[in-house]
């Protein structure tokens, strides 16, 4: 229901108006309302492979709601100060505000940067490309920016008062939308009609839909690696130059079980082609008796050769580790594991004969700043392996596809995505889907991608768009202490002297 993000925010915008509404109340609920209603899917991963009763699932998704909801509390309250006390373009202070706090929210406490206004239009081709100069960030500006004109449009037509220069400000207001969204289009259609003109590469992504539960339970074992290796030959029939399977893909840990590990080199030289898979991998030990593993992906010569590995940066809060441990540590982790994970620190990519890329495990694809650190310096195509099991049949999936849509868009690569049980398949350069499967489908899926050698400006230059926003909105919380600092002075006079002062806005 995409058109809903452009008038979802105008109901606020106008209540938060009234002098008598409290902005920091009504920004709290609707955050509250409106992150349980996109995330209400991670109750699945406590509930079902947490073992947490069902309510208590509940109420934890609905603590990390309330905690998102203070980043839209804090825009409401600065809107409705901008509104009453400063001079500020309203429609401009407004999206600024709230390009800031989604930027926060995916920095602060390692940054969950989930349910950005701005992906949920990652169908509309010609509008996206402009994320190749400001991130998903200019998405959720143009989203704002249009639902702060509709409260304008709204609470004018509303105020039987409104004078002509009321209306001649909305009307230069509507006009200044409409040619800022013609000249995104404008730029969008252009950049689609740009063909990359780097070589074809052929690469199949392999989607074996195993149950989690199923992993790591040894009855299985034979049962889950003779499934990829079935799908696997089907896909080499058709030559590709790379196989891709999903994260933590192996039901056992690469290079430390001898006898799965000769049987995996064996099976992959009859492939005669490069394989990328995700696995466990041990580095060491923690305490001298707990492994510590990372969540890795490792590629494969076609002699079997290991090329490439990388180590996962960004690690799951409380499901690959457990965050402020010494304080939390009475509770566990979601993922069953033999270790503890701990996370990688180089941004590795891989080098091979038909292009250079990355590879971005789970939701580190969900991260702008941290997919563009990877292709600082170049690259050709991005490679993204996941294992979405632990969002079962809800939107977590979708949701999770739609991101990396945007990171191809933003660097202009081609994008591959191998997921356990789904969403995989391919997107180009430009954010278009090429093709795809569905959830919990056992497949192997052959595409073809262009490399796509292009440096976009974010790429280059990084997130400018979102340090302009943040500059206005220094300007508005300077403008706030200093207001706040000037009522407080004369109050203190107010009391030193005995004069009483009936002050509407305070």
């Amino acid at each position: 229901m995409y058109p809903l993000a452009w008038v979802g925010l105008a109901p606020l915008l106008i209540s938060i108006r009234h002098p008598m509404t409290s902005a920091r109340t009504a920004g709290f609920i609707t955050g509250l309302i409106f992150f349980f209603g996109t995330q209400y899917w991670i109750y699945h991963s406590i509930n079902h492979f947490g073992h947490v009763p069902f309510v208590i699932s509940i109420l934890v998704v609905i603590a990390l709601c309330g905690y998102e909801g203070i980043y839209t509390s804090l825009f409401a309250t600065l809107v409705q100060f901008t509104h009453q006390k400063t001079r500020l373009p309203l429609n401009l202070a407004t999206a600024t505000l709230w390009v800031g706090g989604e930027y926060l929210r995916g920095i602060i406490f390692t940054g969950f940067p989930w349910s950005l206004l701005g992906y949920t239009q990652y169908k509309v081709l010609p509008l996206i490309q402009i994320a190749d100069i400001t991130a998903v960030y200019g998405l959720s500006f143009l989203i704002v920016y249009t639902n702060a004109l509709i409260a304008d449009i709204i609470a004018t037509r509303m105020n039987k008062d409104a004078n002509k220069t009321q209306r001649l400000n909305l009307t230069m207001e509507t006009v200044m939308v409409a040619v800022i969204m013609g000249c995104v289009l404008w730029y969008g259609t252009i950049k689609l009609k740009d063909i990359p003109k780097g070589d074809p590469v052929t690469i199949s992504v392999i989607q074996g839909n195993l149950r989690q539960d199923m992993k790591w339970d040894e009855r299985f074992r034979d049962y889950c690696f003779s499934r990829y290796e079935t799908l696997s030959s089907q896909a080499a029939k058709d030559n590709p130059q790379l196989i891709v399977w999903p994260e933590s893909a192996l039901p056992f840990l690469f290079m430390s079980d001898e006898q799965y590990t000769n049987r995996l080199l064996e099976f992959h030289k009859t492939l005669n082609t490069h394989l990328l898979f995700g696995s466990d991998l041990v580095r060491g030990y923690k305490n001298n008796k707990t492994l510590a593993l990372s969540n890795s992906a490792v590629l494969l010569s076609p002699t079997g050769k290991t090329l490439y590995t990388y180590d996962k940066i960004k690690l799951v809060p409380f499901g690959e580790y457990i965050p402020l441990k010494d304080v939390l540590g009475f509770i566990d982790k979601i993922v069953v594991s033999i270790g503890e994970f701990i996370k990688g620190n180089s941004r590795n990519v891989a080098k091979t004969p038909f292009g250079t890329f990355a590879t971005l495990i789970c939701y580190e694809i969900i991260f702008p700043d941290l997919v563009r650190e990877f292709y600082r310096y170049g690259g050709d195509f991005i490679v993204t392996i996941t294992n979405d099991a632990w969002f079962g049949q809800t939107s977590g999936p979708y949701q999770h596809f739609a991101m990396a849509v945007l990171r191809a868009v933003e660097n202009r690569k081609p994008l591959i995505r191998a997921a356990n049980t789904g969403i995989s398949g391919f997107v180009d350069s430009s954010g278009r889907i090429q093709s795809k499967t569905e959830l919990f489908e056992t497949v192997a899926l052959t595409g073809t991608i262009n490399k796509d050698s292009s440096m976009t400006f974010y790429t280059t230059y990084g997130n400018v768009f979102v340090a302009l926003c943040n500059i206005l909105n220094l300007l508005i919380v300077i403008k706030l202490i200093k207001n706040q600092s000037t009522q407080w002075r004369i109050k203190k006079n107010d009391r030193s002297t005995g004069i009483k002062r009936k002050d509407k806005t305070t």
